[in-house]
């Protein structure tokens, strides 16, 4: 089985979280971060798990990561905008018929959804949803992730990877 885990990480909670969900699916799972999540590395995908840290109680807007890079109340713990945001990502996204699920990593009380946004996205564009959306705990705003949520990704990693037949 080809998996991709594709994701948005501003502080590396998210990305922490996609490697631990690709262990846990296995061989033929690789997570990427949006920006090398291109059209080339979808080719054949039997499933597509992306993901995004919940910013303002929503999956980030591009004016939401301006205004995160130029806060100063955040030069202690600098934002990796290195990649495009996973709306960004999303709206270059071909139809596709692939098995699919989504994340987010959230503060434990944070109302909204990343992962809720991303799964709707995916599934007007054709995706089939083949598990919840999941939610990981982050201590933090910049981290560290709740113990036990890398384990809790990598157990719901192998879970997903049962529910795709190729």
């Amino acid at each position: 089985m080809k998996a991709l885990v594709v994701y948005e990480s501003l502080w590396g909670n998210t990305a922490a979280i996609a490697r631990a969900v690709a262990e846990g699916i296995g061989e033929g799972a690789t997570a990427l971060s949006t920006a090398q999540a291109t059209t080339e590395a979808l080719q054949g995908v039997d499933l597509i798990v992306a993901g995004a840290p919940i910013l303002g109680f929503a999956l980030p807007t591009e004016s939401m990561r301006d205004s995160i890079e130029k806060n100063p109340a955040h030069q202690g713990h600098p934002p990796d905008l290195a990649h495009p945001s996973m709306r960004t990502w999303l709206e270059g996204l071909g139809r596709g018929d692939s098995g699919m699920a989504t994340f987010e990593t959230r503060i434990w009380w944070s109302p909204g959804s990343s992962a809720k946004r991303i799964a709707k996205t995916l599934s007007a564009l054709g995706y089939r949803q083949v598990a919840p959306p999941e939610r990981f705990i982050v201590e933090g705003q910049y981290g560290p992730l709740k113990e036990g949520e890398l384990e809790r990704a990598r157990k719901w990693g192998t879970a997903l990877a049962k529910t795709v037949t190729i």
